[in-house]
């Protein structure tokens, strides 16, 4: 969750490294120090919470309101922790009615929506692997690579979500995102998405092998384990090749890069949870509690007891 905090800041600023350090320690005296209003603290750390996908509210400590240096402005210290007790700080600046804040070079309206929800409606999601049903109330759009670890690793965390913890209630989309540095990752997704022409539950197939076996795949042998799979699956391995081949397959791949992009994608795994961003390898707590949210705060055995 603390590596969850740091890379959201990292995603929305330039100065997303700030908060990957402990900030000076505020040194509040009678003199300085300035009331604050438990409401607007609630709000605050609701605000917060949301913007930064913190699961607890409790792992958020907000320090005593200072008079700052510069006029207008009161400074406070934000710590956000960990359930290991591990902490990441930095000073938060806010105008005198706290509508408005500073935190780690980022500006932050805190009168606003506080999700970062990006417009997806830009994005194709037709014709691409989905999990979950069609009418699920929460969509979950994935940018991944089947060259990274960290993808491999958060494979498993949603199909576990989609199938078992929130069946019925979440449906993910799958988007390719092939990384330049990745060698075999884009020879890999023309291969799942041939395997989804001919059958859909393929391509997810060919996801949970590429995933398992990252470590021993390579350019030269990519090929290969491409025949193998699609031999297991029963698929024509004529019609895959040539579907590989095909100009058209490498463009429906760039389509989902160049859709990345245009939402400022740059890192894999990452997720727009009904457009809510969540970057990198976010672990279940953080996952749950966007979820929760979109769900009108019911978990999964919340929901099971009422129906």
């Amino acid at each position: 969750m603390l590596a969850a905090f740091v890379v959201a800041i990292a995603a929305f600023t330039p100065y997303g490294t700030a908060l990957a350090q402990n900030a000076p320690g505020l040194s509040p005296s009678v003199a300085n120090t300035v009331p604050t209003d438990p409401a607007r603290d609630a709000a605050l750390k609701s605000y917060l919470q949301k913007h930064f996908k913190i699961p607890n509210p409790e792992f958020i400590t907000l320090g005593p309101a200072i008079k700052s240096p510069i006029d207008g402005l009161i400074a406070r210290q934000l710590t956000v922790r960990n359930e290991q007790g591990q902490t990441a700080g930095a000073t938060l600046f806010l105008d005198q009615s706290e509508s408005k804040a500073i935190v780690g070079g980022q500006y932050l309206d805190i009168s606003t929506e506080p999700w970062g929800k990006v417009n997806m409606g830009a994005v194709t999601l037709d014709d691409r692997p989905v999990l979950g049903p069609a009418d699920a109330p929460v969509t979950i759009v994935e940018f991944a690579d089947f060259e990274c670890p960290f993808c491999a690793h958060a494979f498993s965390i949603m199909e576990t979500l989609v199938n078992t913890t929130y069946k019925g209630k979440v449906k993910l989309i799958y988007k390719n995102y092939p990384l330049n540095a990745h060698p075999w990752a884009m020879k890999a997704a023309e291969a799942a998405e041939c395997a989804r022409l001919q059958n859909p539950a393929a391509f997810w197939d060919f996801a949970r092998y590429f995933y398992a076996n990252q470590g021993s795949i390579n350019i030269k042998n990519i090929q290969d384990n491409v025949d193998k799979v699609a031999k297991l699956q029963k698929l024509d391995a004529p019609s895959l090749k040539a579907c590989m081949d095909n100009p058209q397959t490498e463009a429906h791949i760039k389509q989902d890069q160049n859709d990345g992009n245009s939402i400022h994608v740059s890192s894999t795994p990452t997720f727009f949870v009904n457009g809510i961003p969540i970057v990198g390898l976010a672990d279940n707590k953080v996952i749950d509690f966007v979820i929760d949210a979109q769900l009108g705060g019911k978990s999964p055995s919340a929901s099971a007891t009422n129906e």
